[in-house]
């Protein structure tokens, strides 16, 4: 059905084509066409619509994304009448005026959630295509600014702050900064930017604006609803997450690095006879022959065979680290190469990074594998399959500098098997993570047995049962309180395996007394994180290159009285491993996320919307760490709508105000909703 939109009032002559397009129906969806730009907006999922414009044609089907080829199912209306069209599904409805804006309304009341803005009166308009080529744009889409609007999400981010109004952030992956483009807003919408181009987003007080550097069309999805229900719409049209396998659920030991087979085990037994909770140790970077080989050097790891088999009688699953990048010394180079296995280059050598390698005195240049090729994700997946699964049963794998981590990091000379690095970068992360997660189903070991640990993602990430840690950070008090806001933002990006390293990466010496408080009151909150891993590249550390190796960075390595809490805390996650799994399932049955901000749960309480230094681990247990040198006490805000039991002392609260508790140095302030009941206390 086709209607001009003739009944319009009369557009303004200071703009410089006023245009009135025309409207049509098409298969559910709501169609606006003028000044040859189509605007596509169609249901996607209850609650959501997705909305696609594209200039010079109809809009693309197959673009590279983050949605699901099939949205889920939801009744929805079309009416086209007045010079408007309007799309109704549920809680949203969309309005498309004469000439072509867009507003996004909640159904209940036509309460405005979100608007497109016109960056001015006369050009442009709320939609900016500026040509670079070969039928790719430069992207702008511009919606309007609320005073009283917060915003959350995107990723992972190292600036620290949890409420994202009034940043600009780049739209790109690098090492401790991952762009994930999902936005959840006060107003009562969620909305996706999907695209993986690189570009940025502009969260200001005149207007929000995202970015694409080259594209063919925009593309986004939103919804509209409370924090958690959106959570569970945005998962539903992205994918949710593998039930997290038990054994992750425990401790994770790890440290950059053990050098050789023997050195591993020596580590694991010692956890055992010291009766410490030890589930998962990782063998970390240079247990290779060459990188890009993917597979032991016998002479450091002479029987991984015996080695697993050893670790499997004691109770604990071994990780292995995977990278994405490959020598010239590899015996997979040159068949790669032949193949197109390997990311391309607009101009210049394929050689992405430089990086140490056995048996040359130098750094030598390496090329990436093209995760977005299924041919090379199916390569590169049968010799991690012949060189670690087949032979040792290996089924756990750790993506390191997965970005990828280019030296320099310019994705706008790339060159993807999926498109131009411009266009499709940042969807390595994500596609990366995929290589193994069908691999690993195609060998049988099924959903329950799959996670990678990843330095990097994107939306949809975590269908492909990927777990994001926050990179290679530092090692003090404000780096740790940054990692809450970090997580917090994570969680509401769809990501709900989430942790970092226990006591940061960059440094750390064991024997320093300060370092030992920062490191006790990191391990408090990583047993109350998803996933609890110990990891740093510890002083004394060596240079980088094939015998590099840290300090110690086991639990017993910081004394005895640090070490007597952290083995407190390894006991406390064990007696929680049941609960752990309990939010787990509800991350992969509903898609919420385990580590909650706390409006999530308690949205109609407007304190709950700030608060950046305490959040819920799931839904009954409220976690406070202790975030400054030398404290011994900690104020905590408690939420309004339920009552609060403080888990070390049994003494209650009222929610909706602030207490302050007792913290020594053992104690990370917990407290337990409405009388739930959790084995905190031995």
């Amino acid at each position: 059905m086709n209607q001009p939109a003739e009944n319009q009032p009369q557009v303004s002559l200071a703009q410089s084509s006023p245009t009135v397009g025309v409207f049509r129906e098409r298969d559910g969806a709501l169609e606006w066409s003028g000044r040859q730009e189509t605007v596509r907006v169609e249901p996607w999922g209850p609650d959501g619509v997705r909305v696609r414009a594209r200039l010079g044609g109809p809009v693309l089907d197959g673009l590279p994304g983050a949605l699901l080829a099939q949205a889920p199912p939801a009744p929805s209306t079309v009416k086209i009448e007045d010079g408007r069209g309007r799309l109704t599904v549920g809680a949203l409805t969309v309005e498309v005026d004469a000439e072509g804006l867009v507003r996004f309304l909640d159904t209940s009341d036509d309460r405005e959630l979100l608007a497109e803005e016109r960056a001015h009166f006369w050009w442009p308009g709320s939609r900016l295509y500026t040509a670079v080529g070969n039928g790719h744009h430069r992207l702008e889409q511009r919606f309007a600014a609320y005073d009283d609007e917060k915003l959350y999400g995107l990723g992972q981010h190292q600036h620290g702050r949890f409420d994202q109004k009034g940043l600009v952030l780049d739209l790109v992956q690098r090492n401790a900064e991952v762009g994930i483009p999902v936005l959840t807003s006060s107003r009562g919408y969620t909305l996706l930017w999907n695209n993986p181009a690189i570009g940025r987003v502009e969260l200001a007080h005149n207007g929000t604006r995202w970015v694409a550097d080259s594209a063919r069309q925009i593309d986004y999805w939103i919804t509209a609803g409370a924090p958690a229900d959106a959570q569970r719409r945005y998962s539903a049209v992205t994918g949710r997450t593998p039930m997290l396998p038990e054994w992750a659920a425990g401790f994770w030991q790890c440290k950059l690095r053990y050098r050789t087979q023997d050195e591993l085990l020596a580590v694991a037994r010692e956890y055992k006879r010291r009766g410490l909770s030890l589930d998962v140790i990782v063998c970390d970077f240079f247990h290779w022959t060459h990188l890009g080989d993917w597979k032991f050097d016998l002479s450091e790891w002479p029987d991984p065979a015996a080695m697993v088999r050893e670790l499997d009688e004691l109770g604990v699953k071994l990780v292995v680290s995977v990278w994405p990048s490959v020598s010239p010394l590899s015996e997979n180079h040159q068949l790669m190469e032949q193949r197109g296995y390997f990311i391309g280059t607009q101009y210049g050598p394929m050689a992405h990074a430089d990086w140490p390698d056995k048996e040359v005195a130098s750094t030598v240049q390496v090329a990436f594998y093209d995760a977005t090729n299924p041919e090379a994700r199916e390569f590169v997946w049968s010799r991690v399959r012949d060189n670690y699964l087949v032979p040792y049963g290996i089924t756990a794998f750790w993506l390191d500098a997965c970005e990828p981590e280019l030296k320099p990091g310019f994705p706008e000379n790339l060159r993807y098997w999926a498109g131009p690095g411009l266009e499709v970068g940042n969807m390595y992360p994500a596609e990366n993570a995929r290589t193994f997660y069908e691999g690993l189903r195609a060998s049988g070991s099924g959903d329950g047995e799959i996670i990678t640990l990843n330095r990097s993602a994107w939306a949809g990430s975590q269908r492909y049962g990927a777990a994001l840690w926050s990179g290679d950070i530092g090692t003090d008090f404000p780096t740790l309180r940054r990692q809450i806001a970090a997580g917090l933002n994570t969680s509401l990006s769809g990501i709900p395996w989430w942790n970092t390293d226990i006591g940061g990466f960059h440094g750390g010496d064991p024997d320093d007394p300060e370092y030992r408080e920062v490191m006790v009151r990191w391990f408090q909150f990583g047993a109350l994180s998803p996933l609890m891993r110990l990891h740093g590249f510890r002083d004394p550390g060596t240079p980088l290159g094939p015998e590099m190796t840290g300090g110690p960075n086991e639990v017993w390595s910081y004394g005895d009285e640090a070490g007597a809490v952290l083995e407190k805390y390894l006991r406390l996650r064990e007696r929680l491993k049941p609960y752990v799994l309990q939010v787990m399932r509800e991350a992969h049955e509903e898609g919420l996320p385990v580590m909650r901000p706390l409006f999530l749960e308690f949205p109609d309480d407007p304190a709950a919307w700030s608060v950046d230094d305490s959040y819920l681990f799931g839904r009954d247990l409220l976690v406070a760490p202790v975030l400054t040198a030398g404290a011994t006490d900690r104020s905590a805000y408690l939420p309004a709508g339920a009552r609060w039991t403080d888990a070390w002392t049994g003494e209650t609260y009222e929610g909706g105000t602030a207490v302050t508790v007792d913290a020594p140095l053992d104690r990370i302030p917990l407290f337990l909703r409405d009388g739930a009941r959790l084995p905190i206390r031995e």
